[in-house]
């Protein structure tokens, strides 16, 4: 797995600066013809169809997850 970019890098440093905040998370885009872990990802936080939501807590396993899957999501603070 290549190294994150600086920009992934900023994203994360922004998202893990705030402490223990909630996110929610929009699935935004279907998984069909995505590879097995990208869906396997969307289904561990919780979505699976368009437009569901989640809020989960701000930590770095959330946050690694999101950046696997950002093309899929949309990311919100709450």
């Amino acid at each position: 797995m290549p190294f994150p970019s600086k920009e992934v890098l900023k994203c994360l440093k922004y998202l893990m600066d705030k402490k223990m905040a909630k996110l929610k998370v929009t699935q935004v885009r279907s998984t069909i013809k995505r590879p097995k872990d990208q869906k396997d990802t969307i289904k561990a936080l919780g979505l699976g169809k368009i437009n569901r939501s989640v809020e989960v807590d701000n930590s770095l396993h959330i946050a690694g997850m999101i950046r696997k899957i950002n093309h899929l999501v949309k990311v919100e603070e709450v």
